[in-house]
């Protein structure tokens, strides 16, 4: 299916990024546990104190460079300067309604994102694209064309991708992300977050970094707090489409400072 059936003739300034999905060793005592209750434990135990060096190593290595790309620089900041508006195609009702959830979830802990689900394809800048497992590289092919589809399957062989489209300013216009919905709950979170935060404009997955979910060695399933600043940084006014690292480490003190404060709010974590 073609959801951009002029696609093929975009200039190739697409970027994208694939996620494995591999989970992370749990306690044993999950092992036979539900996926809910996976979840439940990431969330429980996951780290929540980080030093300003550890924030600013994860935001550089994330926001700037890229997994998988097809052409144009990766140098400069690359996010949305207009509201996010998501559609959501394919899939069961339960499955886009946990999509729903997601978004809700990310607009309510990231500050400065604009950022909704609608009902109507023409509003909509992020396409949310629901498929079973075995569709997964049709709908490559679809999208991309059967040689930059098995190129995408060689490079990167993922169950979930996202990619976006980004202007001369290096502002992002259009972004798209593929789902599988049939691997379980909590690879479909997993990889909904994931995919739909990276759609934003953080593209580069990165092993360096343990608690960031761009990390293909690392699963959540939720939205850590570890990636909160991450998000938050790049979406604070003071972070431009463009910016390069020199600029982005100038303001990143005073941006540190607010971002810090709303994550400790939205989480309520000790002051």
């Amino acid at each position: 299916m073609h959801l951009f059936p002029n696609r093929l003739k975009l200039p190739l300034a697409l970027i994208a990024a694939a996620s494995l999905c591999v989970l992370s060793p749990l306690p044993s005592r999950l092992a036979h546990a539900g996926e809910p209750a996976i979840i439940e434990a990431h969330q429980k135990h996951q780290k929540k104190s980080f030093t300003d060096s550890q924030i600013i190593d994860g935001f550089l290595k994330t926001a700037f460079g890229a997994e998988y790309h097809l052409a144009g620089r990766v140098d400069r900041i690359r996010k949305y300067e207009i509201p996010v508006r998501i559609i959501v195609d394919g899939g069961t009702a339960l499955r886009r309604k946990q999509i729903g959830k997601v978004v809700a979830d990310i607009g309510r802990r990231v500050q400065h994102l604009n950022i909704a689900v609608v009902e109507n394809a023409g509003e909509a800048n992020v396409t949310v694209k629901l498929v079973r497992d075995r569709d997964l590289y049709p709908t490559l092919a679809a999208f991309y064309g059967e040689d930059r589809a098995n190129e995408i399957r060689t490079s990167l062989d993922p169950q979930c991708l996202s990619g976006f489209r980004k202007n001369d300013q290096f502002e992002i216009e259009r972004s798209d992300v593929i789902l599988t919905t049939d691997n379980g709950d909590f690879t479909f979170h997993d990889c909904a977050y994931e995919e739909i935060l990276q759609s934003l404009g953080p593209i580069n997955d990165t092993t360096s970094v343990p608690w960031t979910m761009f990390n293909d060695n690392v699963s959540m399933g939720f939205f850590d707090i570890y990636d909160q600043y991450l998000l938050n940084i790049l979406y604070d006014p003071r972070i431009k489409a463009g910016m390069t690292v020199q600029q982005v480490r100038a303001v990143l003190p005073q941006v540190l400072v607010d971002v810090r404060a709303w994550v400790a709010k939205v989480n309520e974590l000790p002051g």
